[in-house]
């Protein structure tokens, strides 16, 4: 039974993919669509309104127009969550958050990090819930999408980039919002809150009061999944029975977090003119998925010696830190998808997961090409795919090609230099963190978990997950300024230097197809793809791999 729920949800998210993929291509097409009349009065009215000038941009504008966005959003983002005490909007009277707090909170939901180092019922009032979390929730994922549909085009040889503006609005208006709403209507359907109302005071039947939070979940709950955002409404994320259920409500956040990343390799399928190459990087993305979910599922459902050897059955599975309404198999399976689309929801807490159950979220991450964001992934992706590319021509002597364009010394330096900063930004924090009084007073669990929860944290903000090992106590100025800072790295960095590598490729002529043409949608190319992946992710970060989870596993055995 549990192959088959698990089985009949990734079927269902593949036969999404495809025609959200052909609708994909539409939006962001340069030419007009049928859709434009259903959607450009309302674009219209906001280009005009914004002063927006809808014309081609060249790289260098469109990377310059995506920071200025960015930054004014930091920047009312931090005002109103620093000043959130005396707004309207609070009928819960919560307080200012702490300025350091304040800035990585910012940080987090503008680089669809989502990271939370506070616990949400309590620490947002509910106009910086909407203002500032789900506005956010919002634009940060229609940047993200923008810029692969940018670098899509530089590689298919369209005849611009687009405009950024353009692709941020059409992100919001034709495809983030009227999801966002369908998803948000059936979750209030099966429960979930949406209400300004102030938080409920309850009696209990021992005459007891307590306090139960409520407000606009719904809302934000269905851009959170849909976007890959992750932050949750609730301190528990989508363990909260307020914020997920039911079995029903589950699939459907599984599904929602999942529908994107895994429709945009088919979307570059179709804008390539060559659907082959599409399935191509979906098959390898799919491939790791299935391999790490199997890693995750097999060794929860085996059980934890730990919990064994003190008298703890464990018949079921490890059920530790599990909702029972969901069980092990809707658990592994949220896990793997929240971390392969770098979304950072949880229905379950991944500081309880199994040493080597948690190895596979972490991989996932440290990888950040398993579907990954939505449009961050499959950048990433192509990235490997241009990699694995000059690494064959290499082989056999040949200046590499993708898509009929060469690839050259200026792409591949940028690339590089994407592909290690990341384990950079990863492997530097985590042991200043484990070095130090500062990272190390907020190990809760001294010891290889203890790593293990280190370096989790600055994957999860390298990657822009935001899951955690929330056993680590990381609302301290320490943990606060430095996962801020690595996520705002793990996020524009790597944007710039993608723009600039779309800018390079575009202005290259296309290069016929010749005998001696590597082909890069077979079989062949899939197994150098998935090599290249493994072999460059993979080994980079096996010795840490090795120093937390692993050793972990040998020491309860």
């Amino acid at each position: 039974m549990d192959f088959l729920q698990i089985g009949l949800v990734l079927v269902l998210v593949v036969l999404l993919a495809i025609p959200m993929a052909k609708y994909l291509t539409n939006v962001y097409s340069l030419e007009i669509t049928k859709q434009d009349r259903m959607f450009s009065w309302i674009e219209r009215g906001i280009f005009k309104l914004s002063g927006i000038d809808t014309n081609d941009m060249s790289w260098q504008q469109y990377a310059k127009s995506l920071l200025l966005s960015n930054l004014v959003m930091f920047i009312i983002s931090y005002i109103i969550i620093r000043l959130q005490g005396i707004l309207p909007g609070n009928p819960s009277k919560i307080d200012n958050m702490d300025p350091l707090l304040a800035f990585n909170t910012a940080a987090s939901f503008l680089t669809n990090t989502n990271l939370q180092h506070y616990s949400g019922e309590s620490g947002l009032s509910y106009l910086s819930q909407m203002a500032v979390i789900t506005f956010l929730m919002f634009t940060t994922p229609a940047t993200g999408i923008s810029l692969c549909m940018a670098f899509f085009r530089g590689l298919t040889n369209q005849r611009s980039i687009g405009n950024f503006y353009v692709d941020l609005t059409r992100s919001i208006t034709r495809v983030l919002l009227p999801l966002s709403i369908l998803i948000g209507l059936v979750l209030v359907s099966q429960g979930v809150p949406q209400t300004l109302n102030p938080t409920a005071i309850a009696t209990t039947l021992e005459g007891a009061t307590q306090n139960i939070a409520r407000g606009p979940v719904a809302a934000l709950e269905s851009i959170k999944h849909l976007g890959t955002n992750g932050g949750g409404f609730f301190g528990v994320n989508s363990s909260h029975p307020f914020e997920n259920p039911n079995g029903l409500t589950n699939v459907l956040e599984i599904i929602s977090m999942f529908l994107l990343p895994a429709a945009l390799p088919l979307t570059f399928g179709y804008m390539a003119r060559n659907k082959k190459q599409g399935w191509i990087l979906f098959s390898a993305m799919g491939l790791m998925l299935l391999i790490f979910l199997s890693i995750t599922y097999f060794n929860e459902n085996n059980g934890n010696p730990a919990l064994e050897k003190i008298g703890l059955s464990q018949e079921n599975g490890s059920l530790e830190g599990k909702e029972v309404r969901f069980g092990i198999a809707q658990s592994a399976l949220f896990t793997s998808v929240t971390t392969a689309a770098t979304t950072g929801s949880v229905n379950n807490m991944h500081d309880t997961l199994t040493p080597l159950g948690g190895i596979a979220p972490l991989a996932m991450m440290m990888l950040n090409c398993v579907f990954g964001g939505d449009g961050v992934g499959t950048i990433n992706i192509l990235m490997y795919s241009v990699m694995a590319v000059f690494i064959a021509g290499l082989m056999v002597g040949r200046t590499p090609e993708f898509l009929g364009k060469k690839i050259e010394g200026q792409e591949m330096k940028l690339i590089a230099i994407t592909i290690l900063l990341h384990p950079l930004i990863i492997l530097v924090p985590s042991a200043i963190a484990l070095a130090t009084q500062m990272g190390s007073l907020a190990i809760s669990n001294p010891g290889f978990h203890g790593i293990s929860q280190v370096v989790y944290e600055f994957t999860s903000s390298a990657a822009n997950n935001g899951s955690g090992f929330e056993g680590l106590g990381d609302n301290t100025p320490f943990w606060n300024i430095s996962t801020g800072l690595v996520m705002m790295f793990g996020r524009y960095f790597s944007m710039i230097a993608m723009i600039a590598v779309t800018g390079s490729l575009l202005a290259k002529k296309r290069v016929p197809e010749t005998i001696g043409t590597f082909k890069t949608d077979n079989c062949t190319f899939l197994v150098i793809l998935l090599a290249t992946v493994l072999i460059i992710g993979a080994l980079t970060f096996f010795p840490v791999i090795a120093l937390g989870p692993v050793a972990e596993w040998l020491t309860i055995r």
